[in-house]
C-alpha cells in the first residue's frame, strides 16, 4: 500500500486515506505493507517498482486528480507492462454514485510482472469506495495474474 502525498510524506498531514485503505485491505485477508511518497514521478516510480517486486497487490492512494502536483498517473505509465482499463472505469461509476466529480479521476489499475497495480483517489471517500467496487474482481485477478487461467467449464 502506497500514499503519494506531499503533505504526508513531509508529515504536516494525516495520512488518513492510508489508514482506511490499510484498514479495508486486512479486512479482506491481505497483509498490508505500507509507504509514503511525494507526488514525485522518479519517488513513485521507485517506490511502485519496489512494492510490486515483493507484493502481488499494490494499492496506491493519492495523485489521480487534475492538479499540477497529481502525476500518479503519469509515473505509473511508466512501471506498468499494461493498463486494465475496466478497473478504471469500475472505480468511476461506483463514485459517480456519491459524486459526478468522480469521472474527473484518473484512477487506474495493471499490471507489472504478475503484480496488480491499483491507484484510487486519495480523498478516504473515493479511495475506499474505488477499493471497495474492484472487491468481486480482486481475487480472480489475482489468481489469474499468478498464471491459473483455467477456467471452469
Amino acid at each position: 500500500m502506497l500514499t503519494i502525498s506531499d503533505g504526508v510524506a513531509a508529515g504536516t498531514r494525516h495520512d488518513a486515506s492510508g489508514d482506511a485503505l490499510a484498514e479495508r485491505l486486512s479486512e479482506l485477508g491481505y497483509a498490508v505493507e505500507r509507504g509514503t511518497v511525494p507526488d514525485d514521478v522518479p519517488a513513485i516510480v521507485a517506490e511502485v517498482t519496489a512494492q510490486a517486486g515483493r507484493c502481488r497487490l499494490v494499492v496506491a492512494t493519492g495523485g489521480t486528480g487534475l492538479g499540477p502536483r497529481d502525476v500518479t498517473p503519469q509515473a505509473l505509465g511508466q512501471v506498468l507492462d499494461y493498463e486494465v482499463p475496466g478497473f478504471g472505469e469500475v472505480m468511476r461509476a461506483a463514485g459517480r454514485t456519491s459524486t459526478p466529480m468522480a469521472d474527473l479521476s484518473r484512477s487506474l489499475a495493471g499490471v507489472r510482472g504478475r503484480s496488480l497495480v491499483v491507484a484510487v483517489p486519495g480523498s478516504v471517500s473515493g479511495a475506499t469506495e474505488s477499493l471497495d467496487a474492484l472487491v468481486p474482481l480482486l481475487a480472480h485477478a489475482l489468481e489469474t495474474l499468478g498464471g491459473h487461467t483455467e477456467h471452469a467449464p
